[in-house]
């Protein structure tokens, strides 16, 4: 397993935000988080990320135990994460966006590889455009490509289809297909768009309240029923 917590919760300030979560993510898979606005699937990535330390519980990574470790610690146990609003330097070039990353790995490793640019091309023909000119989806695919400049084993996905047009949630798609067939990253992606989702994975947590209400094999689910369980 390369993912697990248990019993993972958090708080901002007095009030609870997430109860217990158990959770686990395997590589080579897709692990989809769903839920209705406002259920803590965001917080639960940023629990993980270390971007807001949680209250208690256990994380594991590939068997080894983590403690509550600030972002930066968390990339150099394997986990990137692709926030909602992609989070990208709007100042900075395409080029400089990418080369963030460099600040968290060893000086052998800073160099963009050609993979990126096969994945999306559009990031290549930019490379010396502002951050902040490209469109929302173009955005989001240098967010994707930033974290995967990273090497993760773990890579966190927060709703990378809103706001996107749909040419681009296909190309999207195919990138999650490709990173999945790898074999050795486990993707956790929280997302909304039901079909991008029920197309992609292989397991779903289903979030009510900050605690899991449903969760298994995306076999085990039929389509409406699943799709119920998480609409409004």
């Amino acid at each position: 397993m390369m993912l697990k917590t248990t019993g993972l919760t958090l708080h901002y300030g007095g009030s609870q935000i997430l109860h217990g979560i158990d959770f686990e993510a395997k590589a080579g898979e897709v692990t989809c988080i769903m839920g209705t606005n406002g259920v803590g699937k965001t917080s639960f990535l940023k629990a993980l990320a270390g971007t807001h330390l949680r209250s208690g519980g256990v994380v594991e990574i590939a068997g080894e135990r983590i403690g509550r470790l600030q972002p930066q610690q968390m990339v150099r146990h394997g986990l990137a994460i692709v926030p909602q609003g992609r989070m990208i330097f709007p100042l900075l070039t395409v080029r400089e966006n990418m080369e963030t990353a460099f600040a968290l790995l060893p000086r052998s490793d800073w160099k963009i590889p050609a993979e990126i640019f096969d994945l999306f091309p559009v990031l290549r023909d930019m490379i010396n455009r502002r951050g902040g000119d490209l469109s929302g989806g173009q955005q989001q695919q240098l967010a994707i490509a930033r974290a995967m400049i990273l090497k993760p084993k773990i890579l966190l996905l927060d709703e990378p289809t809103e706001g996107i047009q749909p040419n681009i949630i296909q190309q999207i798609g195919k990138v999650i297909e490709y990173l999945k067939a790898s074999g050795n990253i486990a993707i956790v992606l929280v997302e909304q768009y039901f079909d991008f989702a029920y197309a992609l994975a292989d397991q779903f947590y289903v979030l009510k309240r900050g605690a899991v209400s449903l969760s298994g094999r995306a076999s085990a689910f039929e389509r409406s029923a699943l799709r119920a369980e998480v609409s409004v």
